[in-house]
């Protein structure tokens, strides 16, 4: 016998939905709230696709159920995929533990940072109440300088990621740096439009760095600041890379200018919407990476000229190439632990060249004892050691070389 459905009235469609569709009543085992689904809509407002739908067809009531469950089973899913706990979720008592410590020793950085640079602005400030300025020629406003520019870079870089306590490593580089170059000028070892232009840089560039880690900047103005840092880092770091070498190869400033007009185009292009959205961050990214290259350079540097005159590994402090490895190996873990690839090479980089690697060619030339060099090395990979076991542990990850491929490749 054939069943035929008989349509309700227009006004009872109106006023309520069908049973099937009424929202079931809550419960306390539930461990989601069922979903809201609205209510029909008139029939006159109804999409053209179900106006010349039959209210008396037989198949009305089955094509509503099977809309609802599939509606239903989307929420279900979607609900399932959001409670369910990953390995690395941050509700576990490990990670927060790792976070909190990797933090606190990010931060104990600024000690050994602050103990670098303090010893050369107590000798400049003896020398300038001396009045022994020639002194001051000694130091290298030039490299000075090129420092600040990477404290500057690496100051927006972390600031933009809200890391805390990268910022204040940062923002401390800045202020010793420029106090040294302050003391330059005051020397007359640094001409006075370099320096004006210098001042009127870092002022402005604090400014902006510490607007933006507050969210009070307009985000027009942070790109442009944003340009300006990428230009200037690209156009030094070949520079300086090119002046490494000489006098093995031309004394030449060529290498800058050529950089700096691929910077600006570059910079143009991406601003103008004519790359691609992986080339445009490409070239947002460019300005962390040239900081990171200028301060992955200056340890090359130092052993480039070690290998020309050994005798200037004399004049190295052991002492300064210590507090180097303990300042850098101590951003490591944060490093590690946010998946920052570029942190992460520049720590580790800094740690082991300009620090370790010094100190390994102070030995090599006797200026320092055996058992200073080899404690030095022991507690060094006792501490890398340490660091891959614990984010690996706080990861949930099940080895070390897991926390490293998501380090470099995402997790």
């Amino acid at each position: 016998m054939a069943l035929t459905a008989v349509a309700p009235p227009l006004s009872l469609c109106l006023r309520q939905p069908p049973p099937f569709l009424r929202p079931a009543p809550l419960s306390s085992s539930a461990p989601h709230p069922p979903p809201r689904l609205p209510l029909l809509k008139p029939l006159a407002s109804l999409p053209k696709a179900l106006k010349p739908i039959n209210s008396s067809s037989p198949f009305l009531g089955l094509r509503l159920r099977l809309r609802r469950r599939r509606s239903l089973l989307s929420y279900a899913a979607a609900s399932d995929s959001d409670s369910i706990p990953s390995p690395t979720a941050k509700d576990d008592g490990k990670f927060h533990e790792w976070d909190s410590m990797t933090a606190k020793f990010a931060g104990a950085a600024n000690v050994p940072f602050l103990l670098l640079q303090l010893p050369q602005i107590v000798l400049n400030a003896r020398n300038l109440l001396s009045g022994n300025k020639t002194a001051l020629f000694a130091v290298p406003w030039l490299g000075m300088l090129t420092g600040l520019l990477g404290n500057l870079s690496l100051l927006s870089y972390f600031a933009k990621k809200r890391e805390t306590e990268a910022v204040l490593i940062q923002t401390l580089g800045v202020i010793s740096t420029y106090v040294v170059i302050a003391q330059l000028w005051m020397a007359g070892a640094m001409p006075s439009p370099q320096f004006v232009a210098t001042s009127a840089v870092v002022a402005t560039g604090l400014v902006l760095n510490f607007l933006n880690y507050f969210a009070w900047l307009n985000d027009r103005v942070w790109l442009l600041w944003e340009d300006f840092i990428t230009v200037g880092g690209l156009s030094v770091l070949p520079q300086v890379m090119w002046s490494t070498f000489v006098p093995f190869i031309p004394n030449s400033i060529l290498p800058g200018i050529i950089s700096s007009a691929v910077a600006v185009v570059a910079v143009v292009m991406a601003r103008m919407g004519k790359l691609s959205d992986e080339g445009t961050r490409f070239v947002r990214s460019l300005s962390g990476w040239t900081a990171t290259l200028l301060f992955m350079w200056m340890p090359v540097a130092q052993m480039w000229t070690n290998y020309l005159n050994p005798n200037n590994i004399k004049g190295l402090s052991a002492f300064t190439m210590l507090l180097a490895m303990i300042g850098n190996g101590l951003m490591i873990p944060r490093a590690l632990f946010i998946r920052d690839l570029m942190w992460f090479t520049g720590s580790a980089w800094a740690s082991f060249l300009h620090g370790w690697g010094n100190l390994a060619c102070m030995y090599c030339f006797n200026s320092i004892s055996r058992e200073f060099f080899l404690a030095t090395t022991v507690g060094l990979l006792l501490w890398l050691g340490t660091i891959l076991w614990r984010d690996t542990v706080a990861h949930g990850n099940s080895s070390p070389l897991t926390s490293l491929k998501e380090l470099v490749f995402g997790p």
